[in-house]
């Protein structure tokens, strides 16, 4: 037992009904914090990176990638980096990755897919880092359906 340092009336809280998935589509986004974590089984590592949506739409909102960075598995782990270079390319990171704070406070564009799952419903997985533009997140719903479709939506 541990007792709070502070008084909370949970009278006078609301309850959060949880976020919905964003609908799939490219967003802008910032690097709001990164971390090497461990993996379940504690045989790897892999950099967790928290994007907040800084567009017009959906502004705030938090979308989340991994990125193995050691794994046992050498596809996995091929994999991981090659996205990591896409997102460093993406927000202009050169060089050598020393700190994951070196990726904090960058900007780029996400492509995000809706991924549903039984255990945890819907939820966001990123497919695609982009150079950031001033353009408007377009989705799904709002693209023109003669439009060609970018190489992660076919």
């Amino acid at each position: 037992m541990a007792l709070l340092d502070t008084r909370i009336n949970l009278d006078d809280i609301e309850a959060s009904e949880g976020y919905e998935a964003l609908p799939a589509g490219t967003y802008p986004a910032m690097i709001a914090d990164a971390d090497v974590k461990d993996t379940k089984r504690g045989d790897g590592q892999y950099i967790n990176v928290q994007f907040n949506i800084t567009g017009a739409t959906h502004s705030g909102r938090s979308v989340f990638a991994n990125f193995n960075i050691r794994n046992p598995v050498q596809k996995a782990e091929e994999i991981g980096m090659q996205q990591l270079k896409q997102l460093t390319s993406a927000i202009g990171l050169k060089g050598e990755l020393l700190d994951t704070q070196q990726l904090v406070g960058g900007s780029c564009e996400i492509a995000v897919v809706v991924k549903k799952s039984y255990e945890y419903g819907e939820s966001n997985e990123v497919k695609r880092f982009l150079l950031a533009s001033d353009a408007s997140p377009v989705e799904k719903d709002q693209a023109s359906p003669n439009a060609p479709k970018s190489p992660w939506q076919r």
